[in-house]
C-alpha cells in the first residue's frame, strides 16, 4: 500500500485506488497524482478495508470489480456502511451483470478496461461533484426529518397538557413555552420529557 501526494489545490481530494494489477495500479495512480490528487493504493479488498479502518475518509474510492479472493462488490457494501463513501468501478468488457450490481449498490460511475487516464480524471471529478451534491441533499433531508420529529413531539406534548389541564391548544402551547424558558430547557427536550412520563404512566 502506498501514498503519494503533490501540493496543488486539488491535493486535498484524497483517493483510494483498489486494483490487483500492479501495472494498472501504478499507471493510474501516477496519472491521478499528476492531476493533483492524493492517491492511496490497495491491491485487495482486505487491504482496502484495513486502510479505511485506519485513515480519514477519502473523497472517492476507485475499485476493480473483479479481483482474486473477495470482489470489489463486497467492498462497496462496506463503503455504504462508512457514511456512504462514494465509489466508481473499473470493469472488464462484457461484465454488464456486475456493472448493474455496482449501480444498484450506488456506484457513481464505471469505466471499462483498459482505462485511459484522460477518461479517468473527468470521471473522478464528476463523481466527487455528484457525491458532494448527494451528501448535501442527505444533510437537508436529515434536517427536515429532525424538524418534523421535533414538531411531532411538541404537538403530542401539547395534546397531553390540554388533556391534563383541560385547556385549549394555544394555552397549552403557551404553558409549554413558558415552562421551557423558566426551566432553561429546550422546548423539544421538555416536550420529550412530558411524552416519556405519560408513556411511563400508561405502562
Amino acid at each position: 500500500m502506498t501514498n503519494t501526494e503533490v501540493h496543488t489545490p486539488t491535493s486535498m481530494k484524497s483517493l483510494l485506488l483498489v486494483e490487483d494489477d500492479r501495472l494498472i495500479l501504478a499507471t493510474l495512480s501516477s496519472g491521478l497524482v499528476r492531476a493533483g490528487y492524493s492517491v492511496n493504493t490497495a491491491e485487495s479488498v482486505d487491504e482496502a478495508e484495513c486502510w479505511l479502518a485506519n485513515n480519514a475518509r477519502p473523497a472517492l474510492v476507485i475499485l476493480d470489480i473483479r479481483m482474486p479472493g473477495r470482489s470489489g462488490l463486497e467492498l462497496t457494501q462496506r463503503l455504504a456502511e462508512l457514511d456512504h463513501i462514494p465509489f466508481i468501478m473499473l470493469t472488464a468488457y462484457g461484465e454488464q451483470d456486475l456493472v448493474q450490481q455496482a449501480a444498484d449498490l450506488g456506484a457513481m460511475g464505471y469505466l471499462v478496461k483498459p482505462v485511459d487516464i484522460t477518461q479517468l480524471i473527468p470521471t473522478v471529478e464528476m463523481a466527487i461533484t455528484r457525491a458532494q451534491e448527494f451528501s448535501h441533499l442527505r444533510g437537508e433531508r436529515l434536517q427536515l426529518q429532525t424538524a418534523l420529529n421535533a414538531e411531532r413531539i411538541v404537538s403530542v406534548a401539547v395534546g397531553i397538557i390540554m388533556d391534563q389541564r383541560g385547556i385549549g391548544q394555544k394555552a397549552a402551547m403557551d404553558l409549554l413555552r413558558n415552562t421551557s424558558r423558566s426551566q432553561h430547557i429546550k422546548l423539544t427536550e421538555l416536550a420529550n420529557k412530558i411524552v416519556e412520563s405519560r408513556e411511563i404512566l400508561n405502562l
